[in-house]
């Protein structure tokens, strides 16, 4: 058997029958109403079918009993659209445990399957802090925006640092 030498160059990144690896995150999304989200596939701890939420339904938080646990649930369909999800909780199909970077764990109620996708690196671009600030997706840090056939999917990307402490911001304001 020969072996042929590579003739590669100092700083020639080229390889034969190298595969280009695009740099991705893995997302959970799902749908909130009108809206894509997602959550990076590390900060979901697990998905659980349909558990009942438990609260006044005055605000947007509840709890769950999850395992041998309780998890704080916050319904994000309230926050966004003034409705809430847990008064359907016949619809809610899912709750998405959300652990955050002080391993608190909290669940966001949907309504169908989140998917696993992962999306291009390139593809995702930063929310300006005037729009962070001024809209109900100020949880939201990044947008995701998919080329499709008819036009491009949006998916807001969730930040699990900042979902808790604005919900919490949230009842003491109401309260």
């Amino acid at each position: 058997m020969k072996n042929f030498p590579l003739n590669l160059q100092a700083g020639d990144t080229r390889l034969p029958n190298a595969r280009q690896v695009t740099p991705s995150l893995k997302l959970i999304v799902f749908g909130i109403g009108s809206l894509n989200l997602a959550l990076p596939i590390e900060s979901v701890y697990k998905v659980v079918n349909h558990t009942p939420v438990y609260g006044s339904g005055l605000n947007a938080v509840g709890v769950a009993h999850v395992g041998d646990g309780e998890v704080t649930v916050v319904d994000l369909y309230q926050q966004f659209f003034k409705a809430s999800s847990f008064k359907e909780s016949t619809q809610i199909a899912y709750l998405v445990i959300v652990k955050n970077t002080l391993g608190e764990l909290y669940g966001i109620p949907i309504t169908d399957t989140p998917i696993l996708l992962e999306v291009p690196l390139s593809q995702i671009r930063v929310l300006p802090e005037s729009y962070r600030q001024a809209d109900t997706l100020g949880v939201a840090s990044h947008v995701a925006v998919i080329p499709q056939e008819a036009s491009p999917l949006t998916i807001f990307l969730l930040d699990v640092d900042l979902l808790l402490p604005f919900f919490q911001q949230l009842t003491a304001t109401q309260g």
